[in-house]
């Protein structure tokens, strides 16, 4: 598996910006009595407007409780509801656009109004997006970042609600979609070719004896092994009760170092102007 280019790191960074601009403006529009469904239509129009037809995967809008996965969550309850918010109410935007096989996957949380509980969680999730590289850069297996990421939240007294997704998964690689008519294509919300070449992956790694291919973090024997070169969308999402927040964004692992996709992001601009902020309050 070749690591990616140059040139081709900097068109999953484009994809990675369109798709948090997407997110802060429908953010900026967001308001009392919208459904999740709709939402979920307004960011594939905004999309759509700024030439998006291919998905990774389509929109997952979460609102209120449903943004920490509450109660016995299914796959079957990923998708957008008629859930309406409400002022307070927990938002999470997760969505996977493609430009030319090119494909970034976000999450991005926010909140209608005030709501304490989810401005500390929104917070302390700065401490994990710290740790997490930190532990690639020493070559832990994913495994082990996977439990070091539990811990830490168990710390600050969240739950891992990422274990609530497919395969329970804290990361998943992301590679460049191949040209096919099938692009267009999405089954069960996500894209065929990202399907495909996932299934792929977890086939040579199960079967070809390739354990290093496994594209998967999660807390299984599987994921024993070194974070291997390439990109990693990596989205801890912790849950404090009825509220839950997330972020996602790319990691990129070079055969010496790791480093994050693009620090210009909306979340890493939150947390730096809230450092701001307690600075000059203390100076």
């Amino acid at each position: 598996m070749s690591a990616p280019t140059p040139e081709e790191i900097a068109r999953f960074r484009e994809v990675q910006q369109l798709a948090y601009r997407c997110a802060s403006a429908i953010e900026a529009d967001l308001r009392v009595g919208m459904t999740e469904r709709l939402v979920a239509r307004m960011m594939r129009r905004w999309l759509a407007d700024h030439g998006v037809h291919e998905y990774f995967h389509v929109p997952f809008v979460w609102f209120g409780d449903r943004t920490s996965f509450s109660g016995d969550w299914s796959v079957l309850e990923f998708g957008p509801t008629n859930r309406k918010l409400q002022t307070g109410m927990p938002v999470i935007l997760d969505v996977a656009p493609s430009l030319d096989g090119y494909a970034a996957d976000v999450g991005y949380g926010c909140c209608l109004g005030e709501n304490p509980s989810w401005e500390k969680l929104q917070l302390d999730l700065q401490a994990h997006r710290t740790l997490i590289l930190e532990l690639v850069k020493r070559r832990k297996t994913a495994r082990e970042i996977y439990l070091a990421v539990d811990a830490l939240a168990a710390r600050h007294g969240y739950a891992n609600r990422h274990r609530a997704y497919p395969g329970g998964v804290l990361a998943h690689r992301m590679l460049r979609m191949p040209e096919t008519r099938l692009r267009r294509v999405v089954l069960g919300g996500f894209g065929l070719p990202a399907l495909r070449d996932l299934g792929r992956a977890v086939h040579a790694a199960r079967f070809g004896h390739h354990a290093e291919q496994w594209p998967f973090w999660n807390d299984k024997a599987s994921s024993d092994v070194p974070v291997t070169p390439g990109l990693w969308a990596v989205e801890p999402h912790l849950g404090a009760g009825p509220v839950g927040s997330k972020w996602e964004e790319i990691l990129v692992v070079t055969v010496n170092d790791a480093y994050w996709l693009d620090d210009d992001l909306p979340h890493v601009r939150r947390w730096n102007a809230n450092a701001n902020a307690n600075a000059r309050a203390h100076a």
